[in-house]
């Protein structure tokens, strides 16, 4: 099966960062809100598909199931096609850093898709999964799916909203994008379909699994803890943990792959010096008279 090269994949992210930070504001607008809810449908299925698996007799794989099962949100934004900001934070530096494009287009189009996300995620959590019913509240008859459905959310929310500082939410959501975007630069990788899917799905396991945040799928999460009274959760903790998500998945998306990638295959390098036909020899025979001189 054929893919390219991390040095053709380095490129291929080059044009892409390009190709987005000149979109037209409407294309980012739509492509960020359709983002936004695909990230949210996998944060969705994620709570219901891991509700009941109790750690206790599960252990580690209540958290692999729900990062496998969310890796739904990337599979959509890059083979559906959709503006993700956090994909972003990683293709249109590397743009920048080839001078293919400017820092005012970097900010316009991370501005446009925060907002945008932050739309989509917020509709799916008020209107698809709080109205409609699917997740449960405090007064859902115990053993249901609806109230364990709940319990999943409500245990989700107050590790990231309550239980982690700060720091801890910056320090997770570096792991966090450093391993979404190595998702989107396998993506990129791969020449078909499932090599794609199967390219995103690991990295973004795994990044669930461990417990990092993800300012996009916390639009989501946080949010909804709060439509359904989440104990102890306020719009304070909402918005102080999208902040630091937010400069956290900079940071790792930037630095660890942007950064590193270029530097490794991108930078430019000096031409090697090339000797013409006999300059060593006569070098040498010159160095020699010098000696016996």
């Amino acid at each position: 099966m054929s893919y390219n090269t991390p040095a053709q994949t380095a490129k291929a992210a080059v044009e892409s960062g390009v190709a987005k930070a000149n979109l037209p504001i409407g294309s980012m607008a739509v492509g960020g809100f359709l983002a936004g809810a695909y990230i949210a449908f996998g944060g969705l299925l994620a709570i219901v598909g891991s509700a009941g698996l109790d750690p206790k007799t599960w252990g580690g794989l209540t958290t692999l199931v729900t990062g496998l099962v969310f890796s739904l949100g990337l599979i959509l934004v890059v083979i559906g096609g959709a503006e993700l900001l956090t994909g972003n934070m990683m293709l249109l530096p590397l743009a920048l850093l080839e001078r293919r494009i400017t820092i005012q287009q970097l900010l316009l189009n991370w501005g446009v898709l925060f907002v945008a996300n932050l739309a989509g995620s917020l509709f799916v959590a008020y209107v698809l999964a709080y109205k409609t019913g699917v997740i449960g509240d405090a007064l859902a008859k115990a053993g249901t799916p609806a109230a364990m459905d709940h319990t999943r959310l409500v245990g989700i929310v107050t590790g990231k909203g309550i239980t982690e500082t700060h720091l801890q939410v910056f320090l997770r959501a570096i792991g966090c994008n450093w391993l979404v975007c190595l998702g989107v630069w396998l993506a990129l990788a791969a020449h078909d379909v499932v090599g794609k899917i199967a390219g995103i799905i690991f990295p973004i396991t795994a990044f669930v699994a461990l417990g990092f945040d993800h300012v996009v799928a916390n639009m989501f999460f946080l949010p909804l803890g709060m439509f359904v009274d989440s104990p102890g959760l306020t719009w304070g903790d909402v918005t102080w943990n999208i902040v630091f998500a937010f400069l956290g998945n900079a940071v790792g998306a930037g630095v660890f792959v942007a950064g590193a990638y270029w530097y490794t295959y991108l930078r430019p390098r000096p031409d090697p010096v090339v000797q013409a036909p006999g300059a060593s020899e006569a070098m040498e025979a010159g160095e020699g008279r010098k000696a016996r001189d």
